[in-house]
């Protein structure tokens, strides 16, 4: 009876010791069953992941879901209220807003999500090199870095843009120029911490290459950081190119883009407030939605920044 006393209370304890060890390190955890914990845990990310993907789609089928082309104009129902016809209402032209708004995501989804890819991919890259090697190459690099973060983003978007011309592939370097420096510091201090992991030391020790360090133990590490950083610098680069726009040094016509509607809409503000206030809407929720998968996605990557 002893025996098997002593026997359910070392199991017990046992198990006791290994749900406390899962709870401390978590590295059992994949992504699939993260990715269950914040659905079931956090709603509010859920429900913005998915009006993301509804505003991806729109943007994407914007030709299937419209009747009328971008520039169609109906000079006799120029600047109509919302109706079954048009139903977010007409411009200054005759043509209809919701068509303005669809292509118009094509354009600010398009300039938040692809400077954002381009910039964290530089980020990263030069962040892993700085935290890795470090000595001049990582002073070199952060001072760099620190140039670029000294100016505020915008001010110097703009610099870029006046020098480059408008555009939207001018857009996309200005955005990608600014964004990359604090991702690098990010990413950095992701790497000065891995360098000294016991796995990293016992790779260098077998005369692996730095390269092939970085690549599959480094970088790997580094990715949920990346998806965050992702999720948060999306809408800032939304914002900034609606910044621009609506400073007319932005997306220019014929093009359009959600900026751009509110620049052109602002003259009409009493008359026709719909003009600017659908895509100022427009602007809110995607940047909302953005910011709220961010923190949800956060919180399940990387719990010590959910306590801290």
């Amino acid at each position: 009876m002893k025996k098997n006393a002593f026997s359910q209370e070392s199991a017990a304890a046992s198990e006791e010791l290994q749900q406390e060890l899962a709870a401390q390190i978590g590295e059992s955890d994949t992504f699939r069953d993260k990715m269950k914990r914040m659905a079931s845990n956090n709603k509010l990310a859920v429900f913005s992941a998915i009006l993301i993907v509804v505003f991806i789609l729109l943007a994407l089928l914007a030709p299937v879901l419209t009747p009328y082309e971008l520039e169609e104009m109906d000079l006799m129902a120029r600047l109509s209220p919302p109706s079954a016809k048009h139903l977010l209402g007409t411009d200054e032209l005759g043509r209809d807003v919701l068509t303005r708004l669809l292509y118009g995501a094509r354009v600010s989804l398009a300039v938040g999500i692809i400077p954002t890819v381009v910039s964290m991919i530089i980020g990263a890259f030069i962040g892993m090199i700085s935290g890795y090697v470090g000595g001049m190459v990582d002073t070199v690099l952060m001072r760099l870095a620190d140039v670029v973060l000294s100016f505020p983003s915008l001010l110097l978007a703009m610099v870029i843009m006046y020098t480059l011309g408008d555009g939207i592939s001018s857009i996309f370097i200005a955005l990608a120029v600014t964004n990359w420096a604090s991702v690098a510091r990010v990413i950095r201090s992701e790497t000065l911490s891995l360098r000294e992991a016991e796995y990293v030391e016992a790779a260098r020790s077998m005369g692996v290459k730095d390269f092939t360090i970085i690549v599959r133990h480094v970088l790997p590490n580094c990715i949920p950081s990346l998806i965050v950083l992702f999720t948060l610098n999306v809408p800032s680069a939304i914002l900034s190119e609606s910044s621009l726009s609506f400073l007319g040094i932005g997306v220019q016509l014929p093009n359009s883009s959600w900026g751009l509607m509110v620049n052109l809409g602002r003259s009409y503000l009493y008359d026709a407030p719909w003009l600017s206030l659908v895509p100022s809407a427009a602007i809110m929720l995607v940047v909302l939605a953005f910011n709220f998968l961010g923190d949800g996605l956060r919180d399940v990557l990387d719990p010590h920044l959910k306590d801290a």
